[in-house]
This record gives C-alpha cells, structure tokens and sequence, in this order.
C-alpha cells in the first residue's frame, strides 16, 4: 500500500488514538477530530494526543470539533482534500449512561453519525467509510456466537439503539450515493490507554486501592474481552483490504472485531488479581438494565475478507494493562 491521507474522528479516544499511531508509524497522514469531552478524564485524552502530535509531526493535525456541529465539519473540506477514507469512530460511549444522559447520545451517535456521513459522500478521493459499531447491537441474542447474519432488531439499551441505527444509516448511504461502508462491531476492548470507566481500569484501579469492585448479576455474565492491539489490526485490515462489491451489491458490509473467546467474568476479574498481586472485595450486584449476559464474536467473515486474527488470551493482554496502569498512575508493586 502507497502511503494514505486519513480522517479519523475521536482521535482521541481509546480505539482512536491506538488506530492513529499505528497509521502515523507507518508513515500514513492523520486528519484528526476529537470534541476532549469530559465523559472521562479530559487529561487521558489530552495525554494520548501529545503522544500522537511527537509520532505524527506535520503528517498530523488535529481540530477540537463536535462531530453533530455541521459548519466546523464542514469548514475542514481543504484540509481533507486528498482523504480516501473516513474513520468514523467519535461516539458518545457506555451502555450505563445512556440511562442518565439520553440526549447526548442521540447528538453525538445520530446528528454526529449524519453529519460525518454528509462530509464523507461529497470528498472526491473518498474509497472507504469506516465507522464503529458495537456487539450490543446484538441485544439480548442467546445464540453464540454471534454473527453479523443474526437478528439484530431489538437492542436493550439506548446506546445500542444509535449503534443500529448508525448502520441503518450507512446502509441507505451505500444505496442513494453508492458510498462504500464498514460497519464494526466492536465487542468489549481493553488495554493500555483504555478508558476509566471500562471494567478492566475499574476493577484494577479498585483491587489496588483496596476498594470493593461492582460484580453485576452476581458475576455470571461472560464477555468477548479483546485486546486492543488485535482491534487496530482489524481494523487496519479493514482499511488496506478495501471491501470488492459484485455488480448490483450495496457497497454496505458490517463485520465482528472479537476475541472469538466467551470469558467469565469472574476469570477476568481472577486475572486482574493474579496480576496486581491482592485479592478483589467484590460487591456482587444484580443485572443491571441494558445489560446483557454474554456476548461472544463470530469472526469468521472478517477472517476471511481481510485476514483478521485475534491473537492475545487475556492472560496477556491484562499483564500489559496492569504494567501500563502501573507507570501511567505511578503505583508501584
């Protein structure tokens, strides 16, 4: 592949800001859009971009822009002169708070997801939209694993409402303007920079303070835990290996990014301590709503298109979190 010219929104943000430095370590130029909301730490955000700014030099540049405000998007058309794909990623995120906050979601996922796809159909080098979606578009699905052919017509939440309702709108996108879209959906991502208000940070930052850790429905829910480094090559292999479309097929297609692996979270939970050394205090708690009991990834078809292949077992990728928690907050052993 020739070097590429990028836009990736919530370049900030946890997926986002890992995408971006393995695009600008490889020599490729980043557009970058993040609006540093202070849903979590502002200063985590910020701390991710100077590391982005060192790598990236002049082949980045960043604008502090709300993805739903239309003329600051809109104003940024010469910057993204020769852009060939749009990295959608900006999203008001968490299932929890959808319950506390309604409306943001609905600004960010639904005006914001509109607005970026408006850009993104008139830019004239534009091969690619890329967006993130989320395994909890599957809602409360019991078949495992969970493929992207399943049903997926009643989430339980109001985050993963916007999450289908971001793919329903790529699909009329591909149908009245012939835009190509990838749809991912992520299921449940950890790792070195990840966001504060995820289990993994929780439940480490807790155990080693010597705090109680929240264990809904009495610890028996199962997640598809996947390390960020296997997201950011799949979704890499989603960017380099552009989606073929037969003659008369929609440019439209949605993939599982996973781990491919169901792990209790109560093992999750007995890595984390292995790890930080002390034992949780846990406070098991009922299902809380918009929840769900298990999720679990079918990757089969991202396999195949682009070569995806999860590779860290979370006995792994939760020994690097620790480490990286460790020196970012300063805590010793």
């Amino acid at each position: 592949m020739g070097l590429m010219k990028f836009l990736v929104t919530g370049v900030a943000g946890f997926i986002g800001a890992a995408l971006t430095e393995a695009l600008l370590k490889r020599g490729d130029e980043v557009v970058g859009i993040d609006n540093l909301n202070d849903y979590y730490d502002v200063n985590l955000k910020k701390t991710r971009l100077d590391i982005l700014q060192k790598t990236g030099g002049a082949a980045f540049s960043f604008f502090p822009y709300n993805i739903a405000d239309k003329e600051a998007i809109f104003s940024l058309a010469d910057v993204c002169k020769g852009v060939s794909q749009v990295v959608s990623l900006a999203a008001q995120a968490g299932v929890r708070y959808s319950l506390a906050n309604p409306y943001v979601y609905m600004e960010s996922n639904g005006m914001g997801f509109v607005v970026m796809a408006e850009f993104a159909r008139r830019l004239p080098d534009l091969k690619q939209f890329v967006y993130a979606s989320s395994s909890s578009v599957y809602g409360g699905n019991t078949k495992t694993p969970f493929s992207v052919e399943d049903p997926v017509d009643k989430p339980v939440s109001l985050y993963a409402a916007t999450k289908r309702g971001n793919e329903l709108m790529a699909h009329t996108y591909a149908h009245l303007y012939k835009m190509p879209c990838i749809g991912l959906r992520f299921f449940t991502v950890y790792g070195p920079w990840g966001r504060p208000d995820m289990a993994a940070y929780l439940f480490t930052s807790n155990i080693m303070a010597g705090k109680p850790i929240n264990v809904f429905n009495n610890g028996k829910m199962r997640r598809d835990f996947t390390y960020i480094d296997d997201i950011v090559s799949g979704v890499i292999g989603a960017i380099d290996t552009p989606a073929k479309f037969s003659e008369g097929e929609l440019p439209n297609r949605i993939y599982n990014l996973g781990n491919s692996r169901s792990e209790n979270l109560m093992d999750f939970i007995a890595e984390i301590e292995k790890a930080v050394g002390k034992k949780a205090v846990c406070r098991f708690l009922p299902m809380q709503a918009g929840d769900v009991l298990e999720t679990f990834a079918d990757v089969s078809a991202s396999t195949r298109d682009f070569g995806y292949m999860p590779k860290t077992p979370i006995s792994a990728g939760i020994l690097r979190f620790v480490d990286w928690y460790r020196k970012y907050h300063d805590v010793g052993a």
